[in-house]
């Protein structure tokens, strides 16, 4: 059997192959519409020094569900977590400003931001970075034509380092002749990319979200595992949480502002991308991106299963499953039995809720002698029209709708949350990382593909 495109997922543990066929024509032009014929998975073999292995072991599980002989391609994508995914450190000015320019930008291209600092870098932040040893560096400080003097210093700090580790610097863009001279000095991979925070109160995070996702594809084949991948895979390749995000973005253009939860065993992502309403806009106080990604690393509902439950309560776990001793004890990666999915979807719950209280900005009342006055901080949800579930638990939990319906009735009302009228779609056939991917080379097939599996007509 011949297939078109296959789009490989990547995992710390689990690697999954995605098939697509009639992937280079459009309907308008009278080709065959773009179909997802089949999924195959196998473990990652990350540890045993090459991922082929474990790819290799998801296309044959794909030939036995399609109970086909052989599989030939034309092309193979891939995201990728595996190997720690990619991690980040993130180096900036002023926390508020630019380097929180910064880190929405690593977060929106998928990144896992293990070291955040601000200002002048000491040693022990240096010590921090040797230790941490991140796949890519972000260096930002000072507005254009601003400060320049931290950046500078942060820059040639890490670049002394001599870590082999490629920096993207998107600061003040009065220093990048200094910043270049840095680089060749010390025989350091620069990127160089426009300024996350050029002016005060203004956002410009899209051009480093890009240049991340490109270097993370340059430099993946480096991480442990992973240096033979492009032996089987030939074309892009994205950070998992990266690709959602892209698929995200692209499905906004088609049906409106929108916001995606993907629960899963380790953590729960949640990528919105909506604009602030007139209303919100005229009384926030500090500017959001229009795609924001979050990732809640206590928020897992196997690995940090035990973290959900203690923000729950044991005590009030229990009197909903007297058996919670029990379930947690012998929790599994996917649930089997129906009390096992309760169980998880009463984790699931929670997730959901706790991630969107720690998304979703809210509004806050301060008092002057005109008197009391209303401010908004964080991003507001309230345009959003459609809430998308995907990832494992919220595409197979029997209750998956039920959980983000909560979301429009929760709240005490200070919460930029989304309104009670919102729709709820779920990724039904939990591809919409493999179509962030896809976009890139085909975005209608992947927009095609993506209504299907949320079932939009």
């Amino acid at each position: 059997m011949h297939i078109d495109v296959l789009v490989a997922e990547i995992g710390s543990t689990t690697t999954v192959v995605n098939a697509f066929q009639n992937v280079g024509g459009s309907a308008e032009s009278g080709s065959p519409y773009p179909l997802f014929i089949g999924q195959g998975q196998s473990a990652t073999t990350v540890l045993q020094g090459n991922v082929i292995i474990g790819l290799k072991g998801a296309v044959e599980d794909l030939k036995r569900k399609l109970d086909v002989s052989e599989i030939t391609w034309d092309e193979m994508f891939a995201t990728s977590s595996a190997a720690g995914g990619l991690r980040m450190s993130v180096h900036g000015l002023v926390y508020d400003m630019t380097v929180r320019a910064a880190k929405e930008a690593a977060l929106g291209a998928g990144a896992i931001v293990k070291l955040v600092t601000a200002g002048k870098m000491r040693k022990s932040d240096l010590q921090k970075v040797k230790a941490l040893n991140p796949n890519i560096i972000l260096i930002a400080g000072g507005v254009d034509y601003g400060e320049r003097e931290t950046a500078l210093h942060n820059f040639e700090k890490i670049a002394s380092l001599s870590l082999n580790v490629p920096i993207i610097y998107a600061g003040n863009t009065e220093n990048v002749e200094e910043i270049s001279d840095l680089a060749k000095e010390y025989s350091v991979k620069l990127y160089v990319v426009d300024n996350v925070y050029p002016k005060v109160d203004t956002l410009n995070v899209e051009p480093a979200r890009r240049i991340i996702q490109q270097v993370f594809e340059e430099h993946i084949i480096h991480a442990p595992g992973m240096s033979h991948v492009h032996d089987m895979v030939t074309g892009p390749i994205l950070p998992t949480p990266g690709a959602v995000m892209e698929a995200a973005i692209l499905l906004k253009e088609e049906i409106g502002d929108l916001l995606v939860f993907d629960v899963g065993g380790a953590t729960t992502d949640v990528h919105s991308v909506t604009v602030d309403s007139e209303e919100i806009s005229r009384i926030l106080i500090s500017p959001e991106p229009a795609a924001k990604r979050t990732v809640e690393g206590d928020l897992g509902v196997y690995i940090n299963l035990k973290h959900i439950v203690e923000k729950i309560g044991m005590q009030e776990l229990i009197k909903e499953f007297p058996d919670a001793a029990e379930l947690i004890a012998n929790a599994k990666p996917i649930p089997v039995s129906g009390r096992e999915k309760e169980f998880i979807e009463r984790l699931t719950k929670e997730a959901v809720l706790t991630a969107l209280e720690r998304h979703a900005g809210k509004l806050r009342y301060i008092y002057s002698m005109p008197g009391k006055k209303s401010i908004a901080e964080g991003k507001d949800l309230t345009n959003v029209k459609f809430i998308i579930g995907t990832g494992g638990a919220l595409t197979r939990l029997p209750k998956r709708i039920d959980i983000l319906k909560l979301i429009g009735n929760h709240g005490k009302g200070e919460e930029l949350f989304p309104k009670n009228d919102t729709n709820i779609l779920i990724d039904n056939h939990y591809i919409m990382a493999s179509l962030g991917v896809l976009s890139k080379k085909y975005p209608q097939a992947a927009i095609s593909l993506l209504k299907k599996s949320l079932e939009i007509l």
